[in-house]
């Protein structure tokens, strides 16, 4: 006969690690993918106006910005306190903006230059002339597709 013996306890066999690496660079490489990265730091505040007639974009990769606003805090010093214009990662000048439209559209290919639209984020407060004086110069370098940022009007 055989013989019975008392419960043993069972062990919990020990967890493969082999594949955990393979999980961790799989969500390493998907974060990585859909991480989008800012193209530049912002040097003005901007708090946009709201906007009765608001749409969005279709093609974000199309579009060129120009931030208008107050410098920040930190950057007061050295651009002082009225409204000042940047193009990507610097401050600039009206003047500019004609050569910031032609690096932008030389940068992209040949088949996107017609579809490339400009968009100005201005700050709520900024004078309508220095806006004025940029569609001008928009005007002068032939960009004529203007998209102006907003944030949707508050429902009561």
């Amino acid at each position: 006969m055989a013989r019975f013996t008392g419960k043993k306890a069972k062990e919990t066999p020990a967890l493969n690690m082999g594949s955990m690496s393979d999980i961790i660079f799989m969500l390493l490489f998907f974060f990585m993918v859909i991480t989008t990265m800012r193209e530049s730091s912002l040097y003005v505040k901007i708090i946009p106006p709201q906007g009765t007639e608001v749409s969005k974009l279709e093609k974000k990769s199309l579009v060129s910005y120009i931030n208008v606003g107050v410098p920040l805090p930190d950057q007061q010093k050295k651009f002082g306190t009225d409204s000042r214009i940047q193009l990507n990662d610097q401050i600039a000048e009206v003047s500019d903006i004609i050569q910031f439209v032609e690096l932008e559209k030389s940068s992209r290919p040949e088949a996107d230059r017609p579809f490339i639209t400009t968009a100005i984020k201005a700050d709520k407060d900024t004078k309508m002339g220095l806006i004025s004086d940029i569609k001008q110069e928009l005007r002068a370098a032939g960009a004529f597709k203007i998209f102006y940022n907003a944030r949707k009007a508050e429902r009561k």
